[in-house]
């Protein structure tokens, strides 16, 4: 396990924070819509002062959020990237509310490294699409095991409805659309962004890293809404539905 203590120094961990945050949000410009729906459903199911599970942290997109808010709340941020692990490491250097942890999600033995054996919450975005359908339905079981009775796991993410080839064409033409155009005023993708970092000296070790794990991207599953829905009940949790949805992506709320 990494604490939060231990600083990374010699880089502007702000700056790319926000620079992350700008890069995800060329390919999703309502993001910031999906973070606060989440968090007004932590609030409603489980209070202001949860124990969160940051899964998939990277940088500490969540958590970031969710301790603005909630200034109460403790988060456990997971992830097994060097390079957002380490500016995840230096923004929060010296908040005991923060603990990260470096772990394979798909290693069954994941949750033995947490600080916690329950959590009020289980919190990812944008990030287990990188998992095939079965290793995701197998962390799926974990995620239960690991929320406390009452408490609850949301997943905003890519959720194809393959069933829907005309309507899927038409939002995702308008979508690159918007992108292009933004791609045009100068924002950063996901390969300029990593470039960046591959030049940074403080980032270039860790980033090296984790070309060494991933490649230059990971290629998983993106199953439909039901898909997750049946899944997350077969593994324990009693209820399941969507709670927000833009044209492409989902945040889906299971309650323990």
């Amino acid at each position: 396990m990494t604490d939060a203590h231990a600083v990374t120094t010699g880089a502007d961990w702000r700056a790319w924070q926000e620079s992350w945050d700008r890069q995800q949000e060329w390919y999703m410009p309502d993001r910031e819509e999906r973070f606060t729906i989440m968090l007004d459903m932590v609030e409603s199911c489980v209070g202001t002062a949860p124990r969160v599970l940051d899964l998939a942290c990277g940088t500490g997109s969540i958590t970031a959020r969710l301790l603005k808010r909630f200034p109460q709340a403790v988060s456990t941020g997971v992830d097994l990237d060097p390079a957002l692990l380490a500016i995840a490491e230096g923004t929060f250097a010296g908040d005991a509310r923060v603990s990260l942890v470096t772990a394979d999600l798909k290693d069954p033995q994941w949750p033995a490294l947490l600080p916690y054996h329950s959590y009020d919450a289980v919190l990812t975005a944008t990030a287990l699409h990188w998992l095939h359908s079965d290793p995701l339905a197998a962390l799926y079981g974990r995620v239960a095991d690991l929320v406390r009775d009452g408490g609850v796991f949301m997943n905003a993410d890519h959720m194809i409805d393959d069933t829907t080839p005309r309507i899927n064409a038409a939002e995702r033409a308008q979508r690159h659309a918007r992108m292009d155009q933004a791609k045009n005023a100068g924002a950063l993708d996901w390969a300029e962004w990593w470039q960046l970092a591959a030049n940074d000296p403080v980032l270039a070790g860790p980033t090296a890293r984790r070309y060494e794990i991933y490649g230059e991207h990971a290629e998983g599953d993106m199953p439909p809404v039901a898909w997750h829905a049946r899944v997350l009940r077969e593994k324990g949790f009693s209820e399941a539905r969507p709670v927000w949805c833009s044209p492409s992506d989902t945040l889906l709320l299971a309650l323990k």
